[in-house]
């Protein structure tokens, strides 16, 4: 990762919004010297001033194994991301880039048993079917569907040890090329529009505009 100040953030709660919204992450782990990592939506609790993720994978596939074998986990959230030509710099004859936003959550991770699984399973459906009558919430699935599935899968939660970020969305730029980049990624709609709009945002904070 990235380790350059002005592509960070600092914000613990910036930090914590962008892992909500982007909570399809990827979750890596090492068994010696074999890594292993696996996708995987989950659910941000903070309690008692701590962070925790939690969720559930498929049993005895080399990320379970992985885990059993070493706690220790990554889980990597990744938001938009675009290409950056530097035919849209004020000096172009430079090297394109990349913007992009990431959030690297290290952390310990702990199996759940049966009732902890259950427990999860029950918040993951409610979090993101966001309707407690749907039908494929947890308390609304039938226990002959739940059964096997339950045999299946193990739930894990990961209180958080440390978080890394890498903010890159061209602070390293003039003005005139901020400006322009913005108008040459708006035009893309997409993770472009995205990433624009996001720059746009940013822009009076980090050329310390007065207030109005």
């Amino acid at each position: 990762m990235y380790n350059l100040p002005y592509y960070k953030t600092s914000s613990a709660s910036e930090l914590i919004a962008f892992m909500k919204e982007h909570s399809f992450a990827t979750l890596m782990g090492c068994e010696g010297n074999r890594l292993a990592a696996t996708q995987v939506p989950l659910l941000i609790e903070e309690r008692e001033g701590k962070l925790f993720l939690m969720g559930h994978i498929m049993r005895k596939q080399d990320h379970h194994l992985a885990f059993a074998a070493n706690p220790e986990v990554l889980a990597l959230f990744t938001g938009p991301h675009v290409y950056v030509s530097a035919t849209w710099y004020s000096n172009p004859h430079q090297a394109s880039t990349w913007n992009y936003m990431s959030v690297h959550a290290r952390g310990t991770l702990r199996f759940l048993d049966d009732k902890g699984l259950i427990e999860v399973l029950r918040k993951l459906t409610l979090h993101y079917e966001n309707n407690e009558s749907t039908t494929t919430i947890y308390d609304n699935l039938t226990p002959e569907y739940v059964a096997p599935l339950l045999k299946s899968i193990i739930g894990f939660e990961i209180e958080v040890t440390a978080i890394e970020n890498v903010f890159k969305l061209s602070q390293n730029r003039d003005r005139e090329s901020y400006k322009n980049i913005i108008k040459e990624l708006a035009k893309q709609g997409g993770d472009g529009e995205k990433i624009a709009a996001i720059m746009q945002q940013r822009e009076s904070q980090l050329y310390n505009d007065p207030k109005e």
